[in-house]
């Protein structure tokens, strides 16, 4: 049954593209004849975000536009993919460092596959999509819509494994010969 699901969903995701800025002209061809992502069982422009399974989100993504994106990310159903579609929409890009630009769109909605570059070619988007659906087919749906198992306590030992041990209290020997400034306080 899952292999039957996850081959459904696999190929057959409709996208919403949200191109904000330069990559959704890359996303366009990457639509048409010559790329033709249709033939992977992408169909290219849902009517809505309630009709898509795919949000494309290519461009910069200003401040100002972060609660459109999420918006209308939740207006999705599940199951729901994002691909972050060039350097604009994965980190800022060149612009992130302006007050407005949020860094990544990962800091609004989850984020499936990266496709890097500025502006990424579109083969870059069909590689996006081919590992998109990679791990569609190797999802369960228990992990995706069951409860998640309660996590095992951790142990005093794992807890501070790793962890550099505190510097010894003020006025504490050090079972050395002092710190070599003398041995009263100053």
């Amino acid at each position: 049954m899952k292999v039957v699901l996850n081959w459904g969903r696999r190929y057959s995701l409709w996208v919403f593209n949200f191109g904000l800025a330069c990559c959704a002209i890359e996303f366009i061809a990457a639509s048409m004849a010559r790329h033709d992502f249709i033939r992977l069982g992408v169909i290219p422009f849902a009517p809505g975000p309630r009709q898509a399974d795919l949000m494309v989100v290519s461009g910069t993504v200003t401040d100002k536009m972060a609660p459109a994106v999420k918006r209308l990310y939740e207006q999705m159903p599940e199951p729901k993919y994002v691909i972050s579609f060039g350097a604009c929409s994965n980190c800022g890009g060149p612009y992130w460092d302006s007050y407005s630009v949020t860094k990544g769109v990962d800091q609004i909605i989850p984020v499936d596959v990266y496709v890097p570059g500025c502006p990424p070619r579109p083969e870059a988007l069909l590689q996006g999509v081919l590992k998109l659906q990679e791990k569609i087919a190797a999802e369960s749906t228990a992990d995706r819509y069951g409860k998640p198992a309660a996590p095992a306590r951790p142990g005093a030992a794992q807890l501070s494994s790793g962890l550099v041990a505190p510097p010894p209290a003020p006025g504490a020997s050090t079972g050395g010969g002092g710190n070599g400034q003398g041995e009263g306080t100053r």
